[in-house]
């Protein structure tokens, strides 16, 4: 696929301590660095005709107001809240207002590991949820966006 002129805004949020991929805890969430997963979404973007900003922050209130200036900016957008999924009714509030396709993503599965992990406060207004499937789910998650934004099937194109 060629992308437009003018690509549509794609927004991928990192929550906190994900700065630290490949660093930390590789056992459960491998080697693959935040940069290597940026350049790699980038790169799958632009080749669904997305543009991509990716961002990342350890601090709740500094993603809730990234999440905010893209209200009315953006056509999808594709978080992993990270520690946050589990405590921040600020992060969903924020992502409420946005009224685009969302999809959040977690390298490790959530649901295998301890106990105050396996609720989140934004799967119930999520579009869909990725879990487990380290960092190829964040890919997973920006084809099926493209699917439900442009309503095409793009999987044969990669």
């Amino acid at each position: 696929m060629k992308p437009s002129d003018n690509p549509l805004q794609v927004l991928i949020i990192h929550g906190p301590n994900l700065n630290l991929l490949g660093k930390r805890e590789t056992h459960i969430y491998g080697k693959t660095t935040l940069d290597d997963i940026n350049q790699t979404l980038i790169n799958l973007g632009s080749s669904l005709g997305f543009s991509i900003e990716t961002f990342q922050s350890n601090t709740e209130g500094v993603l809730v107001e990234r999440i905010q200036q893209a209200i009315g900016q953006i056509a999808g957008l594709i978080i992993n809240p990270a520690a946050y999924t589990h405590t921040s009714i600020a992060l969903r509030d924020a992502i409420v207002m946005l009224n685009v396709p969302v999809i959040e993503v977690h390298l490790s599965n959530i649901y295998k590991r301890e106990a105050f992990r396996h609720h989140s406060m934004i799967a119930d207004i999520a579009t869909g949820q990725i879990t487990g499937l380290g960092s190829t789910g964040y890919e997973v998650a920006l084809i099926a966006l493209a699917k439900l934004v442009l309503n095409k099937d793009y999987c044969q194109n990669i």
